[in-house]
């Protein structure tokens, strides 16, 4: 008899949790598929490349409203980024020749993984995300991002923290909730959302 309760009581155990994890999972997935993120990747991880991506981040957010600010949804908002990307591929330029580099930029639509990460407040989970992407030079260094829709860029790059500040912060480790942990195990062995 004890045995049957036992197994009916780690039955029941095991529904929660996995009612709970697939709850959480499909939150996951809607924030994934409503977000188009800004993935800015610089040279290397030179206090000078440091401080260029910075330079070319917000250069190219003092052009965001105008580009994503109308966005009433995703898939404007990424119809609008792909009809942008020569616009931003020549500000990025512009403002890496104006500090004096002639590093090679990029931008491209592209469907890539980002790790959980704090975001003004919030979290967004591990996964592929739809994502802006710069890449400066060789695309070694530490990147910045952000969320371009629904808009979250702006207060973001807006807070001017001096530049040596901004840099540090790069290097700050982000802090993981432990309820995320496995979900982006799963997604790193899977490679699934």
């Amino acid at each position: 008899m004890k045995k049957i309760e036992l197994a009916l009581a780690a039955g029941l155990v095991l529904s929660i949790f996995l009612t709970s994890f697939t709850s959480f999972a499909r939150e996951c997935d809607e924030i994934r598929s409503a977000s188009l993120r800004l993935h800015i990747l610089a040279n290397s991880d030179g206090e000078d490349d440091q401080e260029l991506k910075l330079k070319v981040r917000d250069r190219i957010l003092e052009q965001s409203p105008e580009l994503f600010a109308p966005a009433r949804s995703k898939a404007q908002a990424k119809d609008m980024a792909e009809l942008k990307l020569a616009q931003i591929e020549d500000a990025a330029r512009d403002e890496i020749q104006r500090g004096g580099y002639d590093y090679p930029v990029k931008a491209e639509l592209v469907n890539m993984y980002f790790n959980t990460i704090g975001y003004d407040g919030f979290r967004m989970p591990a996964g592929r995300y739809d994502a802006v992407r710069v890449t400066i030079g060789d695309a070694r260094g530490q990147n910045w991002w952000c969320v371009l829709f629904p808009p979250l860029c702006i207060p973001a790059a807006t807070e001017k923290l001096p530049i040596e500040e901004q840099i540090e912060r790069l290097h700050e480790q982000p802090r993981y909730e432990p309820k995320l942990a496995a979900l982006e195990f799963f997604h790193k062995i899977s490679g699934k959302n």
